[in-house]
């Protein structure tokens, strides 16, 4: 009885200082965070105002706004979005529905994953060898926007895939069982029951290219572009290259560091404008699946 009774207390004691730990790093990661946005907002909120959001840089952008960077941001996350939104898709629900379960299925999502962990700038260099150099693009926005799209498409393959193979086999067979071809199947049936979670993939990978800045670096950015692109093949200006080149480079930093704290402060509601996005959009999906 009395080894029964030590076991309990030695088991509830464990599991206290476990939870404990847990509570702890948590709310340390959370204080962080607290602690570098309320830094961001502190230093950049004094910026940003229509001016700044509406005008280009001035005085060797010691002056001015960033309304050029916001526009090439838009425009690198639509061209990537119009290259990987489909590829990804299509590629998650080949590798759910129709590739055969093996060795080349595993094969290629296994390298899907490493391709997901490769460092960004990884990305940029391949980019700039292939797309800039080999296809002859030179740097511009269809260059940024493949090498982006790059980036994120591991990321919309696995979420596709995922969200697909979490429905239940039953609902496909139900569905051939009335006559349903495959095809059918998957667009009346499948697609919209794993939707939720497709579109949060792709809103999230939307979310980080946003904020990417190795692989326009070498691809697509422009030091200083006051006017916006006219077509494709121009440079751009974008909010994570900007935000690198006034913090570090140029001839009055000091000049420049609000200006750089209000364009990281405006990345940053831009990326959690995204993210509340995906959410809102998952609920709405959820909704109508009910």
């Amino acid at each position: 009885m009395d080894d029964t009774i030590q076991y309990e207390l030695k088991k509830n004691l464990t599991q206290k200082v476990a939870f404990g730990a847990v509570t702890l790093f948590s709310v340390a990661i959370v204080g962080i965070l607290v602690v570098i946005l309320s830094f961001i907002i502190i230093k950049g909120v004094g910026v940003i105002n229509w001016e700044f959001l509406s005008t280009a840089p001035t005085d060797g952008m010691t002056k001015g706004g960033i309304f050029p960077a916001i526009v090439g941001t838009f425009y690198l996350i639509l061209g990537s979005a119009l290259f990987a939104f489909p590829v990804g898709i299509m590629s998650g629900i080949y590798m759910n529905e129709y590739a055969p379960k093996g060795f080349v299925l595993r094969f290629i999502r296994t390298m899907t994953n490493n391709l997901s962990g490769i460092p960004s700038i990884v990305f940029g260099l391949f980019g700039m060898a292939f797309f800039v150099k080999q296809l002859n693009f030179g740097t511009s926005i269809v260059a940024g926007s493949l090498t982006l799209g790059l980036l994120c498409l591991p990321l919309i393959i696995r979420t596709t895939e995922e969200a697909l193979k979490a429905i239940p086999d039953s609902y496909r067979e139900g569905s051939r069982a009335l006559g349903a071809t495959k095809l059918q199947t998957l667009f009346r049936v499948i697609l919209p029951m794993g939707m939720p979670n497709i579109v949060t993939g792709l809103i999230l990978s939307v979310g980080r290219v946003s904020g990417e800045t190795a692989p326009i670096l070498f691809t697509c950015a422009a030091f200083f572009l006051p006017q916006l692109p006219t077509g494709i093949f121009d440079q751009v200006m974008a909010l994570p290259y900007h935000l690198y080149v006034i913090a570090t480079s140029g001839g009055d930093l000091e000049a420049q560091r609000p200006i750089a704290y209000g364009t990281a402060l405006v990345l940053i509601i831009l990326v959690l404008l995204i993210n509340l996005l995906a959410t809102v959009v998952r609920r709405y999906f959820a909704k109508k699946l009910k």
